[in-house]
Formats: structure tokens, sequence, C-alpha cells
């Protein structure tokens, strides 16, 4: 059989970057209970040469489980009694549209506090663990975001998705272990959709996680996941005065991004060895879902609780839409912050993006398909067609 070059290449720059070595995997971060339901909801799809793989994730849940318990056991009473007094900020926007540089960008913030990367993917026990193993664990871990060039490691900003994707909450993350049933995950991006008592657990999961984010770092909660952008309405229930940022991009850079992004995630952590979805439909799919979805409930936010920004204008001004941002939400002043922000720029300077090409054939489609959201926007409508 004839390999696809661009798979290989893909599965190439993955084993330089580490994570084919499978040192860390965040599946290794399910406790039992979780990893069970995640098995049984796929049917125990497992290609055989992943079956390593899911004997390893099951010590490591059995072992997640015991910790969990033994973290409840010393922390929990405190963790009770912590409030979270400034309501989060949510940033939210389609996948690869610049959430992870305005998350660390709000990150920098003293005043603030955010889930690290190894209390992301560990979230059973991060506060008995993370100060005695996140060094250790940190080794462990390559230096780059399996699907770019940014740097992750166990101290930076986190997505919040694949915590509660492993404490056992119904993400659709679940489909980057198991590609092969995509589609049957896209339900749960809207907490709307789920029984009451799922929806009550699955709220109770999230604050609770956030309480002891805040207990391990007191300050504003600042949280990035393109999924929130489905769950407005049930944020805003959960934390009435939430802040939000919205993000958007040109749609024409989105499009080959998060295809690479999904790519790249499934040959990292997939339990199955090939995607038969139709992953270019999906993506156009999930676009227009998430803006449809965007678009019903933004109007739910009060107009002083949330800024949108434009990725190209952030990368262009970073220090004039920070501080109009910080302006827009009523963060407080942003000439605190200045010096770290410029210590980031100027560190970041050599970052080199990912660069697509894209056919034209292709670029008329995202065009047809995502026409009236790339107008919404401001972008330019190039190649259109009837």
């Amino acid at each position: 059989m004839r390999k696809n070059p661009e798979v290989g290449a893909a599965q190439d720059e993955l084993r330089k970057s580490g994570w084919q070595k499978k040192r860390v995997n965040v599946w290794f971060g399910f406790n039992f209970s979780a990893w069970i339901k995640a098995l049984c909801k796929s049917e125990f799809q497992i290609d055989k040469n992943k079956i390593p793989l899911a004997i390893s994730i099951t010590f490591s849940s059995l072992n997640n489980a015991l910790l969990r318990g033994m973290e409840h056991l010393i922390y929990a009473p405190k963790v009770a009694r912590v409030e979270i007094e400034k309501p989060p900020l949510f940033i939210i926007g389609h996948w690869r549209c610049g959430t992870t540089l305005l998350h660390e960008l709000l990150a920098l913030d003293e005043r603030h506090t955010y889930p690290a990367t190894y209390q992301c993917f560990n979230p059973n026990h991060f506060l008995l663990t993370q100060r005695l193993y996140a060094s250790r664990w940190n080794s462990l871990l390559p230096s780059k975001r399996p699907m770019d060039n940014m740097a992750i490691a166990s101290n930076t900003p986190q997505e919040d998705e694949f915590a509660l994707c492993l404490l056992g909450a119904l993400s659709p993350y679940l489909a980057i272990a198991f590609p092969n049933r995509l589609t049957d995950y896209m339900d749960y991006f809207s907490l709307e959709r789920f029984t009451p008592e799922e929806l009550k657990r699955c709220e109770g999961s999230f604050v609770y996680f956030l309480k002891r984010i805040t207990f391990a770092r007191p300050g504003r909660i600042i949280l990035k996941s393109p999924v929130h952008t489905f769950r407005i309405k049930v944020l805003l229930k959960l934390f009435p005065q939430a802040r939000f940022v919205h993000i958007v991009r040109d749609p024409y850079v989105v499009f080959p991004s998060t295809l690479h992004m999904w790519r790249r995630m499934f040959q990292a952590f997939s339990l199955q060895s090939s995607c038969s979805v139709e992953l270019e439909d999906y993506v156009f799919k999930m676009f227009n879902h998430l803006y449809e979805s965007f678009e019903e409930t933004r109007k739910l936010i009060p107009s002083l609780q949330i800024y949108q920004v434009r990725y190209e204008d952030l990368v262009k001004d970073t220090m004039g839409e920070m501080q109009k941002l910080y302006s827009s939400l009523g963060l407080g002043s942003f000439e605190p912050v200045l010096p770290a922000v410029k210590d980031y720029l100027a560190k970041a300077a050599s970052y080199k993006k990912n660069i697509y090409e894209l056919p034209q054939n292709m670029r008329a489609e995202i065009s047809r398909r995502w026409g009236k959201i790339i107008k919404r926007y401001g972008y330019p409508l190039t190649n259109e067609v009837p």
C-alpha cells in the first residue's frame, strides 16, 4: 500500500517532537470510572496495536483513583470553603483562532489564575501531587504542542476541557481517543442537550475543579476552550457576571490549521490507527455549528461583559489590543502587566507559525460553505462562487 506523504510527514514531526514516544499521554490522567465509561461509550473499539497503551491507561487510572481518594480526604473540607470571588473570564472562539495566545497573555497578570497543563492533565489529584511530582512530570513532557510550535510545560496555561473529560464529564474531546466515532460525540458540545442529571454532575464537577484551581492559587480565573463557545447559557447561569473575550481569525487560515490540528491530535493520542470520518466535512460543519450556536446566545451576555478581538489585530498591536480589552471588561489597570507582556513578546519573536497553501478549489469551497460568517466578521470573501 502506498504511503500518504502528508501522513508520513506528520508522523515524522511527531516523532521528532517526542509525542509518539508516549512518555506523557493525556489519557494517563483518567480516573478508573471515567476510563471505563469512555471505553463503554466507544464500545471498546481499540486497535490491536493500541492495546498496550490502553493497558497503561488502565493501570494509570487505578493509581489516579487512589490518589483522588487521598486528595479528597485531605483537601475536600478546605476546598468546600473556597469562594470564587471574582467572576471568571472565558476566552471563546473557534479552534486555531488565537485562544491560546490570549490565554497566555492574560495569564501573565499576577492578579489572575488559570488551569495549568499539569492540573488539566492530572485533574484528579493535582492538589496532592503537583508540588512533589510536577518537575519530574515536566521532564517527560515534550517542549512543543503536537499541532504547532507553541511551548508547553507543566505550568503553562491549558484548556480546561481536558480536565473535565478526564474527570468523567461527557466531553466531545473523547473523540480524540476514538476518532472513528467522531460524530457520536457532537452532542457533547452543548450542555443543554444533557439530561438534568448529567448536566448537574457536569456543572458540579466544573465548579469544584475551579474551586480547586482557586485554592491552589487565588485570583480571577482565566479559562479558554473553544467548547465554551457552545455553552454561554450554562456559563452565565453558573457565573452571571462572567467576562467573555471572543477572538476571530481569517477563516481561510482557520480551515487548514484546524484540519492539521485534528490530524496531529489523533496521531498523538488516538486509540485507533485511522479516522474513517471525512475530516474536512467535519471541520466545515463544526465551524458553522459553533458560530450558529454563538450567535444564538451571545445576546444573553451584557455588552459590558464581552469583548471581541481579531487575531490579526492582536498580533499587529498586542499592547494596544490588550489595553482595550482590560478597559472594556473592567479588569483593572494594564500597566502592572506591561513588563511581563513585553518580555513575553520578546521571547516569542522567533516563533514560526505553520504556513498552509490552499488549493483554489478548497478556497472556493470555504467561500461557499462559510461565506456568511466570513462576511459577518469583516473578512474579504475570495473566489466567491454562485
